[in-house]
């Protein structure tokens, strides 16, 4: 290798470590500069006052947490859906259409075909209010004053048979004293305990089964075949 080569070979290696050290440099500087601008104000923006905060937190808790001052009855509530709401739910909470339906389905969640309704599967009251007043009516939402999510609260408990006066006054004192049909139902996630029996320090990874073997092959013509002599049936 002539001396001229290795010259270009030394210069080249140095002017590399030189860029290196300079790239490292900048990083650090720019990195410190970052940190220092993330710790001054930007000067945009000013801190929410405390009703706009109130605004935005409306959520409801299981415990009551949340609920705003107000009151309504089964029978105001009537009105209102029926101007508000039947459009989509139906006159009496069964639904229109292809829309959720609201009531009815006691008994049927060991069915094949369970109806999950407010009456016959939700475990909570304060999920119906805070749905209705964060999203209801469609189209629409954010509209309704705490009376009225009150009293359409109040007709959804009335329509699911849980009070039965349409007078009751359901309001934020006497709210967490409805309970749902199917709280009981409704338990902490135990899988920690419940599926112990079934953890393995060494899990099975790879060919942890034989192969499925072919009990029968489909004929019906609504179904997508996967060779030419008809879909397989596993």
């Amino acid at each position: 290798m002539s001396r001229l080569v290795r010259l270009l070979g030394l210069a080249l290696l140095c002017g590399s470590a030189a860029a290196f050290a300079i790239s490292q440099t900048s990083a650090q500087q720019i990195a410190a500069h970052d940190a220092a601008k993330s710790s001054t104000k930007l000067g945009l923006g000013r801190i929410a006052l405390p009703e706009e905060i109130k605004a935005w937190d409306t959520d409801v808790r299981p415990d009551g947490k949340g609920l705003p001052v107000g009151k309504g009855t089964a029978k105001r509530g009537d009105v209102i859906f029926q101007a508000q709401c039947a459009v989509c739910h139906g006159e009496f909470g069964e639904g229109a259409g292809r829309w959720p339906v609201l009531a009815g389905g006691a008994g049927t969640l060991k069915a094949d075909r369970p109806d999950k309704t407010i009456g016959s599967f939700w475990p909570d009251l304060s999920t119906v209010f805070d749905y209705i007043q964060r999203a209801m009516p469609f189209g629409n939402a954010r509209s309704l004053s705490n009376d009225d999510v009150y009293a359409l609260t109040a007709y959804l408990l009335s329509m699911n048979d849980i009070i039965k006066d349409e007078n009751f006054e359901l309001n934020e004192k006497n709210f967490t004293s409805i309970k749902m049909p199917n709280a009981s139902a409704f338990y902490e996630d135990d899988r920690e305990t419940a599926e112990k029996q079934f953890w393995k320090k060494d899990p099975c990874m790879k060919d942890c089964r034989s192969a499925p073997k072919v009990t029968g092959r489909a004929m019906s013509v609504d179904v997508t075949p996967d060779g030419k002599s008809g879909p397989k049936v596993e």
